[in-house]
């Protein structure tokens, strides 16, 4: 008859590895492997775990199922679903999205996204987003930016098939031309207008300018956050852009002159208007409304 292998390394136990282990969380059911190992069990869940004596004895052991639990715990409130520990990198997981899709995220990403302070987003939709983004406006996604400006991206465009750097931002809203077919802005149609706006502080301000598309000028670039309200009282078309910018200039120099006190002071608005400049109080509203009628009438400026 067989006999069970004798253990060739000491068992005992001494009782002030007892009282250490009992300090951090855990009781020594055993030793194991050899002289330098412990089969411990986490006083908070009872699984076991093998531990090195001079881990438990000099440092803070961490039970590795509570440890995981929490990745679980993390990775839900994130939205997402834990699958299982990177295997090439400790500092990585690997999780299922709710698309389906399988993302590997570092684990202190996805605790700050737990923590609410950043999001977590699949990359393969959110590719398919921007392909969606750019074929209504007429181009094509090749990939991300060739410079490595993570703002930009490579696009072509379906009509004459020119390749050019976009800003995301713009491909969203439109604001750009194709370097291959398009109108820069001094030749293309463009369109005086005026603005107002109201701020959380109560200041009621106006804007006079021009753009080629004034409400995403305002919607897009020009309003810092929603708290601020606005709207576009005015716009008159203007053959050109280079026509609006020499006319815009004129206008500018017509109200600064006249009414010097109505400018408004920069400090007033940086908050909350993303300009820095050529913004008035709300006192002038009408003779920029009335110049603006005056240019739609009859071309004066």
């Amino acid at each position: 008859m067989t006999q069970p292998a004798i253990p060739t390394f000491p068992l005992t136990i001494h009782p002030h590895w007892h009282d250490a282990a009992a300090s951090k969380g855990f009781d020594i059911l055993k030793r194991i492997q050899d002289r330098y190992h412990l089969l411990l069990s986490c006083k908070a869940c009872g699984a076991t775990h093998v531990s090195k004596l001079f881990v438990l004895m000099n440092n803070q052991p961490f039970c590795p199922h509570c440890v995981e639990a929490r990745w679980r715990d993390d990775a839900a409130a994130a939205g997402l679903q834990w699958a299982c520990r990177d295997p090439e990198d400790r500092h990585y997981g690997l999780y299922f999205a709710d698309c389906g899709h399988r993302l590997r995220r570092q684990l202190e990403l996805i605790k700050r996204a737990a923590a609410g302070i950043c999001d977590v987003r699949c990359e393969t939709c959110h590719s398919r987003k921007e392909q969606k983004e750019a074929a209504a406006q007429g181009w094509t996604l090749i990939g991300a930016d060739p410079d490595g400006d993570p703002n930009y991206r490579l696009y072509r465009h379906r009509e004459c098939g020119h390749t050019q750097r976009v800003a995301r931002a713009n491909m969203q809203t439109g604001r750009f031309g194709c370097g291959g077919c398009g109108e820069n802005w001094p030749a293309a149609p463009s369109h005086l207008y005026a603005m107002q706006f109201e701020l959380p502080n109560g200041a009621q301000l106006v804007k006079l300018g021009f753009s080629r598309n004034p409400d995403s000028r305002l919607r897009h670039q020009l309003l810092k956050h929603r708290s601020v309200e606005a709207q576009i009282l005015k716009t008159v078309p203007m053959a050109t852009g280079q026509l609006a910018l020499q006319t815009e200039k004129r206008l500018h120099t017509r109200l600064k002159t006249a009414f010097p006190d109505s400018i408004a002071p920069p400090d007033l608005y940086a908050g909350s208007i993303n300009v820095r400049s050529e913004i008035y109080f709300a006192d002038v509203t009408a003779e920029i409304v009335r110049m603006l009628d005056e240019i739609a009438t009859d071309g004066a400026a």
